[in-house]
């Protein structure tokens, strides 16, 4: 993973439910290396929870198509910032691994990619592997 070069980022298109939001601010967690809320701006309340892939789950290996690096021009995996939507529940703690969020870490532009005819779970618990 290459470091950001702004916290800004900027989705190519909106976030699923979150139109029309497409700008978001990553703000790091004091105390929790790799986890990260990403908020539309400082008056809005929509936020999410992502934490990165490289850090806490080293065996995801997502696969993107060309069409899909194309729209954030990534054109090599040490471009690219992987992060993945944290769920909170009650008992457990999920990840989405069907639909990461791409970043390119030289421009901030970035996509939340469906993959397509790969085998990775919408709600992985954490700790478990991932699959």
């Amino acid at each position: 993973m290459s470091p950001l070069s702004s916290p800004t980022l900027t989705f190519v298109t909106p976030p699923p439910g979150l139109a029309p939001l497409t700008v978001f601010t990553l703000n790091t967690i004091d105390g929790a290396d790799g986890l990260y809320s990403l908020q539309a701006d400082e008056t809005s309340k929509t936020r999410l929870f992502v934490l990165d892939a490289g850090v806490h789950l080293p065996d995801y290996k997502p696969v993107l198509s060309n069409d899909q690096s194309a729209a954030i021009e990534i054109t090599t995996p040490v471009d690219a910032l992987v992060l993945v939507v944290v769920n909170p529940g009650e008992t457990t703690t999920t990840v989405n691994l069907m639909a990461p969020i791409v970043v390119n870490a030289g421009t901030g532009a970035c996509a939340q990619f469906i993959l397509d005819d790969q085998d990775w779970p919408l709600h992985a618990e954490l700790g478990t592997g991932g699959r």
